[in-house]
This record gives C-alpha cells, sequence and structure tokens, in this order.
C-alpha cells in the first residue's frame, strides 16, 4: 500500500504549479429519459429567474433520476471513442476521469469531512479513475437515514431545491428564440434532472495531462463556432443566504467546491441563488471563478487558498502516476478527517467494469495498426 500525505499543508503553498486551461474538446448529451446522444441536444441558456419564487414548488411531481446503477465511465469514453474514430488520433492522457473525481481531490486540503473511494487502472499509459459506487450508496443510505433537524428541511427537499434553480434558470435556446410564455412560466415547469449536456476537456495541472468530463449547466450566450474560443459557461448554485459570521464563513467553504468545480471544467461564471431558510429565491449574486481564491484571501476568512489546492492537486497528481503504472483494480482512499490518501489494489489483473470491453477492444485495435505501420 502506498500514502499520499495531506499535511503538513505548507509544502503546497507558493506560486501555483502550470496549469492548462481547459478546453472542450467533444460533448455529449443525456435526453429527459438520460439515454446518451451523441450531440449537444441538452444544451441549455441562461436567462434569470424570477425573484421571490417558491423553491419548493412542485416537489411531489419531481422526476428524479434513479441513480443507484453504476455507469462507470461509459458515456465519457464512448464519446472520447467517437472523437478518435473522426479525427483520426487517439486521445492521450495522464488521466481520464469524470469531474467529481477530480475536484474531491482537490478540495482534500481544506475539507476535513471529506471522504472519497475511488477506484482505478492503467491502461495504454493512462490512468483512469472512477467513483466506488458500493461506497457512493453506502454514504447516500446513511444520509436518507438521517433525521432533518426539527423544523428544518429534508435533505431531499434541499436538494430539490437546486434542481428547481436550474429549471428558474434555464432556457432552451438563445433568448431572442424563445416565446415570452415559456420564459414567464418556467415556475410551472416540471423539474427533470434526467437530461444533461456534459462537456470533455484537455486540461492540465503541473506535468500531468488529464481528459475530465462533467455535467455543465447553461451557457451565458451561445457556444462559439470557433472551437478555440473559450466558452462562457454558467454554473448555478442555490445558497441560505448568510445572516451572521458564523453564516459568511460556511459559505466561504462553500465556495471551495464551487470554485474547484468550476475551474476544473473552465466554467468562467458561477451563479448562485440565494434562498430564505424555506426556500423561497431572495437574491442572485454573480461570482466570477477565477476571482474566487483572491476575493476568499482578501475579504474572507481565509478559509481555503486556491494556489495551495492546485499544488496539492498537481503533487498528488505526480504520486498517483508514480504509483499506478500496472493494471488491475486500484483504490484510492481518504478516510473522513484522514491526514493521508491511501491507493492500494484490490485486483491483480483486468479492468473489472472501469474500462468498457468496447474502449478495450477499439484501442488495442488502433494500437495494432499503429504497431503494423512502423513495421512497414
Amino acid at each position: 500500500m502506498a500514502s499520499f500525505d495531506i499535511q503538513p499543508l505548507d509544502r503546497f503553498a507558493g506560486k501555483s504549479a502550470a496549469i492548462r486551461r481547459p478546453k472542450e474538446i467533444t460533448y455529449f448529451s443525456y435526453d429527459d429519459e438520460h439515454k446518451f446522444r451523441l450531440d449537444a441536444s441538452s444544451l441549455r441558456y441562461y436567462y434569470p429567474p424570477r425573484l421571490g419564487a417558491n423553491l419548493s414548488a412542485g416537489f411531489d411531481t419531481f422526476k428524479k433520476l434513479d441513480d443507484s446503477t453504476d455507469d462507470h465511465l461509459d458515456s465519457l469514453l464512448k464519446s472520447i471513442m467517437e472523437m478518435e474514430k473522426q479525427e483520426g488520433n487517439l486521445c492521450r492522457a495522464d488521466f481520464i476521469t469524470w469531474r467529481g473525481m477530480m475536484t474531491k481531490i482537490m478540495t482534500a486540503p481544506f475539507d476535513n469531512f471529506s471522504k472519497f473511494e475511488m477506484n482505478a487502472t492503467y491502461f495504454q499509459g493512462t490512468i483512469f479513475i472512477e467513483e466506488c459506487h458500493e461506497a457512493k450508496a453506502a454514504d447516500q443510505e446513511r444520509q436518507r437515514r438521517q433525521k432533518p433537524r426539527p423544523g428544518a428541511p429534508s435533505q431531499d427537499m434541499m436538494s430539490y431545491w437546486g434542481y428547481k434553480f436550474e429549471t428558474l434558470c434555464l432556457i432552451p435556446d438563445i433568448w431572442d428564440a424563445v416565446s415570452r410564455d415559456y420564459i414567464e412560466n418556467r415556475e410551472n415547469e416540471i423539474v427533470n434532472n434526467h437530461s444533461q449536456y456534459c462537456s470533455v476537456v484537455k486540461t492540465g495541472m503541473g506535468t500531468a495531462s488529464l481528459v475530465i468530463g462533467g455535467e455543465v449547466d447553461a451557457v451565458w450566450d451561445c457556444k462559439p463556432a470557433d472551437k478555440d474560443r473559450p466558452i462562457n459557461w454558467v454554473e448555478l448554485k442555490t445558497s441560505e443566504d448568510p445572516q451572521s459570521d458564523t453564516d459568511l464563513l460556511k459559505f466561504e467553504r462553500k465556495l471551495l467546491k464551487f470554485w474547484a468545480q468550476s475551474f476544473l471544467l473552465g466554467v468562467p461564471k458561477i451563479i448562485v441563488g440565494f434562498r430564505t431558510k424555506d426556500g423561497i429565491l431572495r437574491r442572485l449574486e454573480e461570482l466570477e471563478t477565477q476571482k474566487l481564491p483572491g476575493t476568499v484571501k482578501r475579504a474572507g476568512k481565509g478559509s481555503w487558498d486556491g494556489n495551495l489546492c492546485i499544488n496539492f492537486t498537481a503533487s498528488f497528481l505526480n504520486f498517483l502516476k508514480d504509483t499506478i503504472k500496472t493494471d488491475g483494480i486500484w483504490r484510492i482512499s481518504r478516510r473522513e478527517r484522514s491526514r493521508t490518501v491511501e491507493v492500494f489494489k484490490v485486483e491483480q489483473s483486468g479492468h473489472g467494469r472501469i474500462l468498457t470491453q468496447e474502449f478495450v477492444d477499439w484501442r488495442q485495435q488502433q494500437l495494432a495498426r499503429e504497431v503494423a505501420s512502423m513495421l512497414g
């Protein structure tokens, strides 16, 4: 077993490691039935919601996605494979994973309550990382059993508030192509979290190259036709409106995750819908992702440091590259309040279900072709 020390943090202090700006290389959608589509059909656009809206409205008709099945990296691998077939080049990177896994790693130095279990495998020079579904399901079951404080909303209701806020903020096309009736009737729309647009980006931190897939909520204006131009993505979040210093500190700690999620996919703007304790939308605030770490340092409580998170992540990725060098199934594990991340092998060979057979076959065919062409 290998271990990586999170503490002491001061060894990650200073100027941040080199960063490669995230650039979208492909994308895919899940439709209203959560079926995979290799297109941008689920792309949505931002249009401000009405203040005073009740985020609890429609809870009884919520079409909630059943996430009890383990999707592994299937959709991400399929989108990469189709891109490789179209472009004729293999997508080379040190790591391929979901944004959620990288967020957990990146926020680990300042989130003592964060714990994670990830599975990883090595194939053709790349480390593929996914969430350990069994551990995730066990955590969700524990959360379901927790009773809310007297008078407090349930965990399910607070989760719904986030999806309701998204529904109130989204339109299916640029604003001048959407009817006034549609915009004004968004409060009556049935909330459905099956539909998603997922961006797949190539990025880098320190010496590590990464391909990361993750859902983006909306685009501010429109996607530029020029693929080299950055996209004005918007991340939508809800939070209780802070009323005290304790509330402000709590919100500042939430900003760490907001920032990391947006930073990793190259989302420049975060829009926070502040609500009352009982879910009434009170106000909106626009935050610039790249300015958040500086704002926390200058005007906040200093509860986290963005440069340190980047340096920690770059060092940890190098550690993984030095540790995971063979196939089999590896576990990347951090227990709650632990000062270390442990990496150990749980299966000696193969890739388990982390990689689809279709993806493995495709890559092996391409490798055979490369070898054949080199041999003349």
